[in-house]
């Protein structure tokens, strides 16, 4: 990577595809994960490298976005039109970003790893590159569905670790009972519930009754692409409706507050399109005196040191989703641990950019359809 006083030129780029284990099956309303399945970009150049990783799935059950699909936008489209340029920033990669319709997990594999790159050519945090004002960040834990003695089971560990908050998988049928026994079991703590989406209006009777759980948020209940349902969910629930699938920009953000269709905002920095995106939402949400929080995707060491990055931002002021790595894998990507102590994570700093290293002789063994990729 050449670096100068017009910026950095990106030379070239490796694109492959990893997939590492679950130490346990996780199942949410939509789906049911075994492995963590995730292409994996790096820019790269002489010394410095720049990586991220894309949050989209193998199928299409969270978002629209898919692995073949957005590795395919990434090879014949992105990287062809930015490898062999000279970048002064990482916001001038907008004018090769912004043209292209959706694609939001795409832009943001290549918007994030130019990032972590920019950052390394400053010789700088990546949090200080963007604005974060914390040395380490507040964490809770995503549960996803399971039997009540199991999940019982699960909040009392993640308890004794010290975490923040407990988040519980929901799903029509699976809901009510859970929420209630956990509540009972321990009446004080933090308690979220997530749906993915799983409901509708015509379950308004259902939700109204998570009321009397003293829950912090609901997670996206209804539709990904559907404000105006929650609005009027909203106006019905004491409880604060959280959005994450519904946001994907400032713009969406913007419109959803509006019309109160939420009280708080899950920003997945894969989900938005990458940091100017997250950084512009979270500038909304704060104008709205709306709280932010970072959600994560089961994300490997790598996407969990970006999002420990991105939670430093000021406005962040609910636990997050990334809790320790060894959690989810029994051997991570990277080859600094990043684990919670006392529900904190601290903010990796074993370098410039996202703080952390690849284990590539590891990384080698769980990688498939590795790319070479350099300009044409």
């Amino acid at each position: 990577m050449s670096i100068n006083a017009s910026g950095i030129l990106v030379e070239a780029a490796e694109l492959r595809i990893v997939e590492l284990p679950l130490l346990t099956p996780f199942v949410i309303s939509t789906c049911t994960m075994t492995a963590k399945t995730f292409p994996l970009l790096s820019l790269k150049g002489e010394d410095l490298e720049g990586i991220a990783e894309g949050v989209m799935d193998p199928a299409p059950d969270y978002l629209e976005e898919t692995i073949v699909g957005a590795t395919t936008f990434l090879k014949q489209q992105l990287l062809p039109s930015i490898l062999g340029k000279t970048f002064s920033s990482p916001y001038e990669l907008q004018d090769y970003l912004t043209p292209w319709r959706g694609n939001h997990m795409a832009k943001a594999m290549l918007e994030m790893a130019f990032w972590d790159l920019w950052s390394k050519s400053l010789n700088i945090p990546l949090k200080s590159a963007l604005g974060g004002v914390r040395e380490k960040v507040d964490v809770g834990v995503s549960l996803g569905i399971a039997p009540i003695d199991k999940t019982l089971a699960r909040v009392e560990s993640a308890l004794d670790e010290g975490y923040k908050r407990i988040k519980l998988k929901i799903a029509r049928g699976h809901d009510v009972e859970i929420v209630n026994a956990v509540r009972q079991a321990y009446p004080h703590i933090h308690l979220t519930v997530d749906a993915n989406t799983d409901y509708s209006l015509s379950d308004i009777a259902v939700l109204r009754s998570l009321d009397e759980f003293q829950l912090d948020y609901i997670e996206q209940p209804l539709g990904f692409d559907d404000y105006h349902d929650h609005a009027h969910l909203q106006s019905l629930l004491n409880t604060p409706i959280c959005l994450d699938e519904s946001i994907r920009s400032a713009n969406d953000t913007r419109k959803a507050l509006q019309i109160r269709a939420a009280r708080v905002i899950n920003i997945k920095v894969g989900r938005v399109g990458g940091y100017a995106s997250a950084r512009a939402i979270h500038d909304v949400s704060a104008a709205f005196d709306v709280p932010v929080w970072c959600g994560g995707m089961l994300e490997s060491g790598i996407g969990r040191a970006h999002n420990i990055h991105l939670a430093t931002l000021s406005n962040f002021s609910k636990p997050g989703d990334t809790s320790s790595a060894s959690r989810y894998f029994t051997r991570d990507i990277i080859n600094e641990p990043l684990e919670a102590i006392d529900g904190c994570m601290s903010v990796p700093l074993h370098g410039p950019g996202i703080g952390v290293t690849l284990d590539t002789e590891y990384l080698d063994t769980v990688s498939s359809n590795v790319e070479h990729i350099s300009p044409t």
